[in-house]
């Protein structure tokens, strides 16, 4: 038995975690070259059109992008020394563990931090933003932090009627939006939406290697970015904005990281950011669907409890208590070779993550849903069976209606 188990693992692994996700052949390929002059035009010209690309991504108008070689974590720090000072205070949005992550790291660097406390099982509410934010007569919040999707709980967030909240309140206070876990899978635009600030990065949506962080600003962004006496110069706009290529990157590009996201951006653009968009939501409606299927009362379930709440990009299933994630998570890697993300934050030893972000498609989706279904019967958890029979029908639903 134990060589068959083995033997099902073969072949090649399939990663369903929420970061990094799976690199595209493509982008590794434009990623295997030499390194090239940091100073000659190909080069510069490369930073120029990811930029561009990635304005665009932002829907950012009139603002600017910046490129950092960091993780998503530098792109907060980014985001937050350039626009604050010792002193401030912020208002975060909870709605798991990443917006109040962020939250902590203004905390260290001298920023006063207000936490509006929220349910890692349900989207912000925009009602309360803006009653928070009426509260403060004086203005003395900056900048309100929040996720559009936290990758912790699986929670997606509106931001357009959190800005909305923001404006009916009519408070000057910068919002500053986390797309991590959402750029490149869902719809995100900070003109229309009347965001200051957005961070990303390239690990997810963006199907190429951690190392890249994004940050994007416009408008009153920039008013506060004079004022801010957290920068410093690795992360400080105006440095990159400067005249000589090699400030956009405060020194040596990242330059095979920008040879493998400038094959991602091909290959969004090639299949069209309204088709991205459409089979993000189409693969999590199938996970979804098989999560709801396989539910039984004070069982597996999805842990974002309405449906409109589920994010398009990573889904977190809780598991009965007394059942260790780890034994799941483990049969579906030894007997399909399926990675599965394990529960982080409050829910860590609570349940998985299910990620369909990035390079993935209907065919990869259902065998991570097989192995999940086989795994759940090979540990005796109680369940339904026919969750991958759901996720089929609504492939099949979805995809009749469109065709």
């Amino acid at each position: 038995m134990k060589s068959m188990i083995m033997s099902l693992a073969g072949g090649r692994e399939i990663l369903s975690i929420p970061g990094p996700t799976t690199v595209p052949d493509r982008v590794l390929s434009a990623m295997h070259r030499p390194a090239v002059d940091i100073y000659s035009g190909p080069l510069v010209d490369l930073t120029d059109h990811c930029l561009a690309e990635l304005r665009g991504l932002f829907a950012v108008g009139d603002g600017r992008a910046y490129i950092y070689a960091a993780n998503g974590h530098g792109a907060w720090e980014a985001a937050l020394s350039n626009v604050l000072s010792r002193g401030d205070r912020i208002l975060v949005l909870e709605s798991g563990r990443f917006a109040a992550g962020w939250g902590q790291m203004a905390g260290d660097l001298g920023v006063e931090v207000t936490t509006l406390a929220g349910d890692w099982r349900r989207a912000v509410d925009p009602a309360a933003v803006e009653d928070a934010l009426r509260k403060d007569t004086e203005h003395r919040i900056k900048a309100i932090l929040v996720v559009q999707v936290d990758t912790a709980s699986g929670v997606v967030n509106d931001i357009p009627a959190i800005a909305a909240a923001r404006a009916a309140a009519g408070h000057p206070a910068l919002l500053m939006a986390d797309c991590i876990a959402s750029l490149a899978c869902m719809p995100f635009d900070m003109a229309a939406w009347d965001v200051d600030v957005a961070v990303s990065g390239s690990q997810k949506g963006l199907m190429t290697p951690p190392g890249l962080g994004f940050v994007a600003a416009r408008g009153r962004a920039f008013e506060a970015h004079g004022r801010a006496d957290l920068r410093t110069r690795y992360w400080d706009w105006t440095e990159r904005d400067g005249p000589e290529h090699y400030q956009k990157y405060c020194g040596t590009p990242p330059e095979h990281l920008l040879f493998g996201l400038t094959e991602a951006l091909v290959m969004l653009r090639e299949e069209g950011l309204d088709a991205v968009h459409a089979r993000h939501r189409l693969l999590a409606g199938m996970v979804h669907a098989a999560v709801d299927g396989w539910s039984v009362p004070d069982g597996i379930s999805c842990n974002v409890i309405d449906p409109a709440h589920r994010s398009p990009s990573v889904t977190t299933v809780l598991l009965p208590p007394g059942i260790d994630p780890e034994t799941v998570r483990g049969a579906a890697s030894r007997t399909c070779g399926v990675v599965l993300g394990s529960g982080i934050g409050a829910l860590d030893g609570k349940g998985f993550r299910i990620a369909h972000m990035g390079h993935c498609n209907a065919g990869a989706t259902l065998g991570v849903l097989g192995a999940v279904e086989t795994a759940l019967a090979l540990v005796g958890i109680d369940h339904t069976p026919g969750g991958v029979q759901a996720a089929v029908r609504h492939l099949q639903e979805v995809t009749a209606k469109a065709g």
